[in-house]
């Protein structure tokens, strides 16, 4: 079978749990006796419609969905959502707040120009995005259709540690990248989305999550694709929708179910980014991005003296089996993203890394 399996510290497609892997490896040709893979499957077929209602019922429960929002299974990445939020919310008053923590909000903040008067609520681009402004930090308008924020920046490792109060303005997040690792308080947003390939499911799947009453007052040009009517009125399969990553979506959550849900995993990720910051904090070597009360639990961003010793690190982690370890070329040193499906073990082994290489450098 060649290697055995790394440690994948990716930041996205990330690692799925084992177990998940194991289980469609052993469907991947016969679907429960349907003589044929889910990837062949019909998405009108009465075998995946039931793979798709689980999924949904599956997610609603666990991510504790209040019975006035839909959930949505998309595709075009969170990246679409960039364009979708605006089209379909915007129309409201034409105007809309975005707080920008990193290199996916401003994007996102970018596109918002196209459809209508975006204001800036706050940027922490003055320090690198080392930190999450805090309430009193942002400028909100009152007349804003939505304000739109990302829940944790992978590429800075900072994650915001409370929901903004903005009075009766819908929230729109971004939670790509901490999605189902905490409990949500979801009737406080507007529209929750997310990519799944950190936490979810392999890449090719979007899950929206929208508030109802939201939908329906989209822009006249919006593209039918990106209306979130019409994919509430046909529930996500108005087009083929993305079978096989549902599928996947569908064995995560029986997995995360097993995991104590939403908040069993809280516990066990808060622990698992704690002690590989304690490590880094009582290294003499090493020194975090993020400034300590704006750390992510789900990217740990760290970097040394120098960048021959960055390099020197990641090659040598790579050659203990951690792969994936170097960090984005806008920030530098190394960045360990330890989402959901990351074994105890690895962190506890890249731990014990961090401190042999602390020692001998």
């Amino acid at each position: 079978m060649g290697t055995q399996r790394v440690y994948n510290f990716s930041a996205g497609p990330s690692m799925l749990p084992l177990e998940v892997l194991e289980r469609a490896g052993s469907e991947i040709t016969n679907y429960q006796g349907s003589g044929m893979s889910v990837m062949e499957m019909s998405h009108r077929s009465k075998v995946f419609q039931k793979i798709f209602d689980d999924t949904k019922a599956n997610f609603i429960r666990l991510f504790h969905v209040p019975d006035n929002y839909k959930v949505l299974f998309l595709q075009g990445g969170a990246s679409a959502q960039f364009s979708m939020v605006p089209l379909n919310l915007i129309g409201k008053t034409g105007r809309a707040d975005y707080a920008v923590t990193g290199n996916f909000s401003n994007i996102a903040y970018k596109e918002a120009k196209k459809y209508g008067q975006i204001s800036l609520a706050a940027s922490s681009e003055d320090k690198n995005h080392t930190y999450i402004p805090t309430q009193d930090q942002l400028k909100l308008d009152p007349q804003a259709s939505y304000f739109y924020y990302c829940a944790n920046n992978t590429i800075y490792g900072t994650e915001w540690q409370y929901v903004p109060d903005t009075g009766d303005v819908p929230i729109v997040c971004d939670m790509s990248s901490d999605f189902l690792s905490r409990p949500v308080d979801v009737s406080k947003y507007g529209v929750i989305f997310g990519g799944a390939q950190k936490n979810l499911a392999p890449a090719g799947l979007t899950i929206a999550v929208v508030r109802e009453d939201l939908a329906g007052h989209e822009l006249p040009y919006t593209p039918l694709m990106m209306n979130y009517k019409t994919m509430i009125d046909k529930d996500s399969m108005y087009n083929t929708p993305p079978c096989w990553c549902i599928y996947m979506l569908g064995l995560v959550l029986e997995w995360l179910d097993g995991q104590g849900g939403v908040e069993g995993m809280e516990k066990i990720k808060h622990g698992k980014a704690q002690l590989l910051y304690s490590v880094l904090d009582d290294s003499r070597l090493f020194t975090c991005a993020a400034e300590k009360d704006s750390r992510s639990d789900m990217n740990v961003t760290f970097r040394s003296a120098s960048e021959e010793l960055d390099a020197k690190f990641v090659k040598e982690a790579t050659e203990a089996g951690f792969t994936n370890l170097k960090g984005h070329r806008s920030v530098g040193g190394m960045r360990a993203s330890i989402y959901n499906a990351m074994p105890v073990e690895g962190v506890e082994k890249l731990a014990d890394f961090i401190r042999a290489f602390d020692k001998n450098n």
